[in-house]
């Protein structure tokens, strides 16, 4: 992609986001988008996959906040639509004033950085080069686009792969303690006819002939020089003369693979677990993106979670709560016996130490709370047996009372 395509593309646009959406905003719109407009969704669609892949590389620069502020930056500078770099500068152009030459970005970029030694550059200064370099994934120094370095950083650099996002849904057991899945997904991938070399077996690639390799060329728009993607390879360097018929030369086919994933123990609903190099394969023998496994975790029965902790709730009777009883509660790899002290109110709740959520340094705990259990019908003898039993006891009240009545007076 050239200087120029990037800057007048519009990915906030792509998104259907506003320039000042915030990052949750920008990963909601991405996926909803990603969903509806996937190749599994939409077979033999172009104008969906065309789609597809403008708001994948969208949220690519969007959703890093170092490439998204380079972005933003860019088209401040030259305006939406290379508005700003066809609209030229005030007196003239620096070092090509009233010549009628081409005015190289490059020396723009170079003269950036601020004043000082031939041409206004100074040595080591930052300026439009770096940022821009810094957009392409151009080394530090910020090779000029158009520039010989610019050149040859484009066709020697080998194309990371794009990451790749998926979804699994694990039972509440499951993420607390762990699991191995296999998840099947749809994704780009390496073709296994040609070997991702996009020529028929038995044929090869060769350098292309318009660009001698280097992928890019440059050409004349009024005053400046820009550099774009040659046209004869599409920026690959290489020409295919025969096609492979698997995948038409590209080098790359959706393909359906089932991977075995480690789900660590302790996982929280909507947790998204990074898995490097297992997402789409890279380009010329690049790295391979990531995969993101987007965690939603079911609702349990009887336990719930509070961070490290689980929670569960047990009946108790009244005898139980005034006179003490050990209890065996269940945990989600067993059953442990739990104590409960005479005189324990109701809604109490007791610690079990390390029966929670696994963790690195320590596990969490269990809490239990207590709730005593009130019976809604009881049997002629049992309310003399109750009443007999509040006589037995006295009235817990009489001092709330005296507090109230006491206080009434002053």
């Amino acid at each position: 992609m050239s200087t120029r395509d990037f800057i007048e593309k519009d990915y906030y646009a792509a998104l259907g986001v506003t320039q000042d959406a915030d990052a949750a905003a920008i990963k909601k719109a991405y996926r909803q988008l990603a969903r509806d407009l996937h190749p599994d969704k939409n077979p033999g669609n172009a104008d969906a996959e065309a789609r597809f892949k403008d708001v994948s590389e969208a949220y690519d620069v969007l959703s890093d906040t170092k490439r998204r502020a380079e972005y933003d930056e860019a088209r401040r500078l030259f305006g939406a639509g290379g508005a700003g770099a066809r609209a030229g500068f005030p007196g003239g152009f620096p070092n090509n004033a009233g010549t009628g030459q081409p005015f190289d970005l490059g020396d723009l970029f170079g003269a950036a950085g601020g004043a000082g030694g031939p041409g206004g550059r100074t040595a080591g200064a930052g300026g439009l080069g770096d940022l821009l370099g810094g957009l392409f994934g151009g080394a530090g120094g910020g090779a000029a686009p158009g520039s010989a370095r610019a050149r040859s950083q484009a066709a020697s650099g080998p194309a990371r792969g794009q990451d790749v996002e998926t979804e699994a849904t694990l039972s509440f057991e499951e993420a607390v303690l762990g699991v191995t899945v296999p998840l099947r997904m749809q994704s780009p991938g390496t073709c296994p006819t040609c070997a991702g070399s996009g020529a028929r077996p038995g044929t090869s690639p060769h350098t292309c002939p318009v660009c001698q390799g280097a992928g890019v060329t440059s050409r004349s728009q009024g005053a400046f020089a820009f550099s774009e993607p040659c046209r004869n390879c599409r920026g690959s360097g290489s020409v295919v003369d025969d096609p492979c018929p698997t995948c038409t030369g590209s080098g790359v086919t959706t393909q359906s693979r089932t991977i075995t994933v480690r789900i660590p123990a302790g996982v929280k609903d909507g947790q998204r677990i990074r898995l490097a190099g297992k997402g789409a394969p890279g380009r010329r023998g690049g790295p391979a993106g990531d995969l993101f496994v987007v965690v939603h975790v079911s609702a349990h029965e009887l336990f719930g979670r509070n961070g490290s902790d689980l929670t569960l709730t047990v009946p108790i009777t009244f005898g139980e709560a005034t006179l003490g009883t050990t209890l065996t509660v269940p945990t989600l790899d067993g059953n442990v016996s739990l104590r409960v002290p005479p005189g324990t109110a109701s809604g109490q709740t007791l610690r079990v130490r390390g029966r929670g959520v696994p963790g690195k340094s320590r596990a969490g705990d269990l809490l239990v709370t207590v709730e005593v259990a009130v019976p809604k019908r009881v049997s002629p003898a049992a309310e003399q047996a109750i009443k007999t039993l509040e006589a037995e006891l006295g009235d817990p009240r009489p001092r709330i009372t005296a507090a109230v009545s006491g206080g009434g007076g002053r």
